[in-house]
């Protein structure tokens, strides 16, 4: 009898799978697509700049302007670095026409920066923010010089200057902390 009824089971799947259901001729595909508008800004390619040990050292140098400069030195491979961009992000927005510059440094390896850094730097539209730093450079005088605290042992860390004022943060930051560091340049 068990067997009866399992071939019965089986039997019923089995035709069930083959069933062809009629395709509908009349489907209008316009309700589920949407429209891109046409646009005369040209689109953000992503153009990479290396930067050396030296050039980064004169970016992260005392300027007499009244810009901010927020450079966040990540990895794309680096969780808490890519749990704090949003944030950053969302910072760039609120302060877009203000005297702010954010710069990203990617530490990543040479060999992932035209794949997972070209791409982060897409997705995230922070082509022009993006620079490339190869760690393999990086010498001890290279912290001592640039940094009071940081000795390069662990990123994410963030790195805001205007004028004589510095902060320096290691760790992944908190909107609150970011808004906090930020507004206390002002």
């Amino acid at each position: 009898m068990k067997k009866l009824v399992v071939m019965v089971v089986l039997a019923v799947s089995v035709s069930s799978c083959n069933k062809k259901e009629p395709v509908a001729d009349n489907i209008d595909y316009s309700e589920d697509s949407i429209t891109v508008p046409e646009t005369n800004e040209p689109a953000l390619i992503y153009n990479p700049v290396e930067y050396s040990p030296a050039q980064i050292s004169d970016f992260l140098a005392e300027k007499d302007n009244d810009t901010l400069y927020v450079t966040n030195f990540f990895a794309t491979w680096c969780a808490p670095c890519m749990r704090e961009m949003p944030h950053f992000k969302e910072k760039m927005q609120e302060l877009k026409g203000q005297p702010v510059k954010f710069t990203f440094v990617s530490l990543d390896q040479k060999t992932d920066w035209p794949t997972d850094v070209k791409n982060f730097a897409e997705v995230n539209g922070l082509t022009e923010n993006v620079v490339l730093l190869d760690g393999s450079l990086l010498q001890e005088d290279f912290f001592s010089s640039n940094f009071k605290n940081w000795d390069g042992s662990g990123i994410p860390f963030t790195f805001m200057r205007k004028r004589g004022q510095t902060d320096e943060y290691m760790s992944m930051m908190t909107k609150e902390q970011l808004d906090t560091k930020i507004n206390s340049f002002k």
